[in-house]
C-alpha cells in the first residue's frame, strides 16, 4: 500500500493573483516584479547616501510658470519640501540644488533653506555631478537625486539612489528606483528625503 502524501496549502497576496487574458495583464505582472527587485536596492542605497540632489521646476515647484501684471516670474515653493533640507542636514548629509533655469527666486530659496550647493543655468547635470564628486570626495553611489524630466535622465543613471514624482515624464519614470506618491511641488522631495533619513523608509 503506497504511502499518503501530505499536502499542504498557502495562500498568497491579493495583489499577486493575476489572470493573464490580455496584454496589459502581462504588464501588470512587470510592473510588480519589477518593484519587488528594486526593493532590496531601494532599502540597501538609502541608509549610505550622503548627498541629496534635487532639480527644481517640476520638483520642488509644480512646474507652472506664473506671472505677475509687471511681467514677474513667480514660483511655487513647498514648506515641507523646505523641511527636507533640515531633516537631511541634522543628520549629516549635505544638499543641492541643480537646474537649467538661472533665476534671483531660486537663489533665495536656495539660501533660506540652507543648501550646501546651488548651480544653475546647467546645460549638462552630469558635468555638475562630476564636479561634485571631484571636489566633494563623495562617490556617485553615495549620491540621491530627484528629477522630472528628459534633461535629468543623465544623472539619474549615474547615482546610487534615484527618485521623481509621480507626475514626472515616462521615460524617467522607467528609470528611477523610486517613483513617489506626491506630484511636484507637492512634497516630493520631502517623501524621498524620508526613504533616505534613518528609520524613514520602514513604513513605506
Amino acid at each position: 500500500m503506497q504511502a499518503c502524501k501530505a499536502l499542504a496549502t498557502w495562500e498568497m497576496s491579493d495583489e499577486s493573483y493575476v489572470e493573464l487574458d490580455e496584454l496589459h495583464d502581462w504588464q501588470y505582472v512587470e510592473l510588480l516584479l519589477e518593484h519587488k527587485l528594486k526593493a532590496p536596492v531601494i532599502y540597501s542605497n538609502a541608509s549610505s547616501i550622503k548627498l541629496f540632489l534635487t532639480d527644481v521646476d517640476g520638483v520642488l515647484t509644480d512646474a507652472g510658470m506664473y506671472y505677475s501684471e509687471t511681467g514677474d516670474e513667480l514660483k511655487k515653493f513647498n514648506t515641507r519640501n523646505g523641511k527636507a533640507f533640515e531633516l537631511l542636514r541634522n543628520v549629516g548629509i549635505k544638499t543641492g540644488i541643480i537646474t537649467a533655469q538661472n533665476t534671483k527666486i531660486v537663489e533665495r530659496r536656495a539660501r533660506k533653506i540652507k543648501s550646501d550647493y546651488l548651480y544653475q543655468g546647467v546645460k549638462d547635470k552630469v558635468i555638475v555631478l562630476r564636479d561634485l564628486i571631484k571636489t566633494s570626495g563623495i562617490s556617485p553611489s553615495e549620491i540621491a537625486y530627484i528629477g522630472d524630466d528628459l534633461n535629468d535622465l543623465g544623472i539619474i543613471g549615474l547615482v546610487g539612489l534615484s527618485a521623481c514624482p509621480s507626475d514626472a515624464v515616462r521615460e524617467v519614470k522607467e528609470k528611477v528606483n523610486i517613483v513617489l506618491k506626491s506630484t511636484g511641488g507637492e512634497g516630493a522631495v520631502r517623501e524621498f528625503a524620508e526613504w533616505i533619513l534613518p528609520g524613514g523608509n520602514e513604513d513605506q
